[in-house]
């Protein structure tokens, strides 16, 4: 062995490279791996330690380690072997909820040096995730074309993900459930919408408020994820940002030719125990000549953070996420408009969540993180139809009107330790109060699509109360043998505002086949509440129950290489107790949620609906490493829901089979390229009844074929291309990117054109260019 190969090498470890998922609940990561000697035998009896810290740990007789409980950062590994003398790794890096593996090949006596070099850490998922994880790199979301550096729009592109309705919304539609089901965490921060444009009755917008240079990592969970998540139905969505340069003070300016911002950070107080970072943005629609009418929408976000070590042991960081956006729509009436409707629509809404959580190490015991949040949304929008009354915007008497206020404040705290018996063990809980306020009103009803008869659901809502939701969960993640991993445990939730308790039990098996091959499964139940103003529109609401959904996922990965992993899985989720109408026993709110009109599900319901949807995923990636990244996937699905009457039909977000592909490429120092592409089986629609369209003049659907057609195959090709430069000695990014690059208007269904008082396809938008430029100075 010459002295290149006898120094000490971390790599890649291949037996679970690629199980790219995370789970964090601590603000904590782990760092294991494995020792062999110079015969490649494993090594028993050495000391890793984890310098700067007290963490570490004894090798075993098949030379494995586990470092856990450790706190984000980069830490030089120490290691100590009998007969050796102890030597030191290069920085090792370690980020929240991950686990970094690498492997130590020990040395001859005579070889070992005293400075080690450790390549890139490949960062897998904790024992506890067994099934449907993926973790999403910041690169990926900013220069994926397609994404608009939205992370939203890059999960749209993840395995049993589709889109909604529009493709200016960022809807994530998740093995075939509702956008409404989907759970965002942001730096242990639980936020109802991390969107601009969102209504109190929807979980997607326009773009994200969060800012894409800001996230260090994306943890994305499509099913199966373990107990310590509040419930959700079909996903959770977690999110890691970055921390500040504590090193200096630096300047990041951003340019698009929809956005503008800087980004501001760097270190906290002379000791540099802490830094804190802030990003500023604005849009630029009205610069996009002829685009808009009246009004263009005019979006701000604010993003923040702040981190400080008070202690080796105690680290706090508080973060901020806020978002201000405001629209005018103004009626198309002239028989010439492209895009012809009747609604003046004033929109304005405010959002914002702001926590601050506090981590506490506990020695070689555990690690405690305590969490205060708050977060508000507010929506104030007035909507009219022009048309209908043939009078003047400012006399036509509003059909909707809303000045809605929901305010949400959570205590939460986590802990994560190992106990004998039981493994790693995980207990904590949350307790969450709701102050609502609503002024709403439809006093002069809606037009239903449902309903023959117009002005139904009239209501006047003004109420202002409090609710309260308190959850527990406790979960263990053990080995049973060397190669079979277990984690059991479950969540008891308390929703105040239904008088209803439930508890969701879960369960999770992985088995490694060989270093390469492993199988997984996990079953669970999960419950969500419907949303408060469903529950206060109408006073029959108060009757809902939480919706049920129970998933069983099971399926194989196999390691290709280092940086390569294929897998498939099966699943299937079966809802119970989803709010469907009472009016129209067709309907149930399965099939709401990726819309901005909110008034179309505002009306009485019951807790009668069931559904079912499974599916098959196949999965391959390149992490990027080297010169390239990819992933491509094919899903094959069912979905079927019904209303009160019983009959299973497609639900709208049943999309048979769905195609994604991503590519990025580094052709040169200077130049990069992405592309990406979807194609997916044709949306569910329900037709209109012509005959009592046209004499209304607005659509009404044929209830006897709800569901009952599909539009046409969807497909979108998307390309990118970066150049970067050099500016005063520091980077500058530009780049160009075309979305639709065919120019093919996607057809998601029909709509009633109130000009010409015909149907017609509802059809997506066409190629559209975008630009940008990233000066960090």
């Amino acid at each position: 062995m010459n002295a290149v190969k006898s120094s000490i090498i971390a790599c890649f470890l291949l037996g679970g490279i690629q199980v790219l998922q995370g789970q964090d609940t601590a603000g904590v990561g782990a760092i294991t791996g494995t020792v062999t000697g110079q015969d490649s035998a494993p090594a028993a009896g050495v000391r890793v330690c984890v310098m700067t810290t007290t963490r570490c740990v004894v090798t075993n007789e098949r030379g494995a380690f586990r470092l856990t409980e450790i706190r984000v950062g980069d830490y030089q590994v120490e290691i100590a072997a009998p007969q050796l003398p102890p030597f030191s790794s290069a920085p090792v890096s370690v980020r929240a909820g991950l686990e970094a593996q690498i492997e130590i090949a020990l040395p001859a006596l005579d070889a070992v040096q005293q400075s080690v070099t450790v390549s890139d850490s490949v960062f897998v998922a904790p024992e506890e995730v067994k099934t449907s994880s993926f973790l999403v790199e910041r690169q990926e979301i900013f220069k994926s074309a397609g994404a608009q550096m939205d992370v939203s729009r890059y999960v749209q592109s993840l395995p049993g993900v589709g889109v909604g309705s529009s493709s200016m919304r960022n809807d994530l539609i998740v093995r075939g459930g509702s956008p409404l089901e989907n759970l965002f965490v942001v730096d242990n921060i639980e936020i109802p919408n991390i969107n601009t444009f969102a209504n109190l009755a929807s979980a997607g917008g326009l773009t994200s408020i969060l800012d894409a240079d800001l996230i260090r990592d994306v943890n994305f969970m499509s099913g199966g994820y373990p107990a310590p998540f509040i419930n959700r139905t079909s996903s959770v969505l977690q999110i890691a940002s970055r921390e500040g340069s504590r090193d200096a003070f630096s300047a990041r300016l951003s340019m698009s030719l929809l956005t503008g911002g800087v980004i501001l950070e760097g270190p906290l107080g002379r000791s540099k125990k802490g830094s804190w970072v802030t990003s500023i943005k604005r849009s630029f629609f009205e610069a996009i000549p002829g685009a808009f009418e009246n009004s263009p929408p005019v979006i701000y976000t604010f993003n923040t953070k702040a981190t400080y070590d008070f202690s080796p042991r105690d680290r706090i960081w508080a973060v901020n996420f806020s978002g201000i956006d405001s629209i005018h729509i103004a009626p198309k009436l002239k028989a010439t408009d492209d895009d012809p409707q009747s609604i003046d629509l004033n929109y304005s809404g405010k959002r914002f969540a702001t926590g601050l959580n506090w981590q506490h190490l506990f020695g070689d015991r555990g690690v405690g993180l305590f969490g205060i949040s708050h977060s508000e949304a507010r929506v104030n929008q007035t909507a009219k139809d022009v048309q209908r009354y043939g009078l003047p915007v400012a006399d036509t008497p509003a059909f909707y009107r809303e000045a809605n206020h929901e305010g949400e404040t959570t205590l939460k705290y986590d802990l994560t330790t190992e106990v004998p018996v039981f493994g790693k063990l995980q207990a904590g809980g949350s307790f969450k109060a709701f102050r609502i306020r609503y002024d709403a009103a439809a006093p002069l009803g809606v037009d239903n699509p449902f309903s023959e008869v117009r002005d139904v659901n009239p209501f006047n809502l003004r109420k202002n109360f409090l609710a309260y939701q308190s959850g527990a969960y406790i979960q263990s993640t053990r080995n049973l043998t060397s190669r079979l991993n277990l984690t059991w445990g479950g969540r008891f939730d308390n929703y105040q505002i239904l008088s209803q308790n439930r508890f969701s039990p879960r369960i999770g098996l992985s088995y490694k086949l060989s270093n390469k091959l492993s199988v997984r499964s996990s079953y669970g139940h999960y419950y969500q509440q419907p949303l408060f103003l469903v529950i206060e529109s109408f006073s029959q609401n108060r009757a809902l129950t939480p919706i049920k959904a129970t998933h069983m996922v099971a399926g194989l990965t196999y390691i290709l290489s280092p940086t390569v992993r294929m897998t498939v899985e099966a699943y299937q989720k079966d809802y119970k107790d989803y709010p469907v109408s009472v009016q129209f026993p067709s309907f149930s709110m399965a099939s709401a949620g990726d819309t901005f009109d909110v008034t179309e599900i505002l009306m009485p319901y019951t807790s009668a609906g069931r559904g079912r949807a499974r599916g098959m995923e196949f999965f391959i990636e390149k992490k990027f490493r080297g010169r390239w990244f990819a992933q491509g996937n094919l899903s094959i699905s069912n979905t079927r829901f019904s209303g009160l009457d019983g009959v299973r039909r497609p639900g709208a977000y049943d999309y048979p089979v769905v195609v994604n592909a991503v590519v990025g490429y580094k052709l040169t120092k200077k130049w990069d390229v992405s592309s990406s592409f979807r194609a997916m089986s044709g949306r569910p629609y329900t037709p209109f009844n012509e005959a009592l369209s046209t004499a209304q003049n607005r659509g009404i659907y044929d209830l006897h074929r709800v569901s009952g057609l599909r539009s046409p195959a969807y497909f979108r090709p998307d390309i990118r291309f970066d150049r970067t430069f050099t500016v005063r000695n520091k980077p500058l990014l530009f780049w160009v990117g075309i979305q639709n690059v065919l120019n093919r208007r996607n057809v998601t269904g029909v709509r009633w054109n109130q000009n010409t008082n015909r149907s017609e396809p509802y059809r997506q938008e066409g190629l559209f260019p975008l630009i940008g430029i990233d000066w960090k100075f």
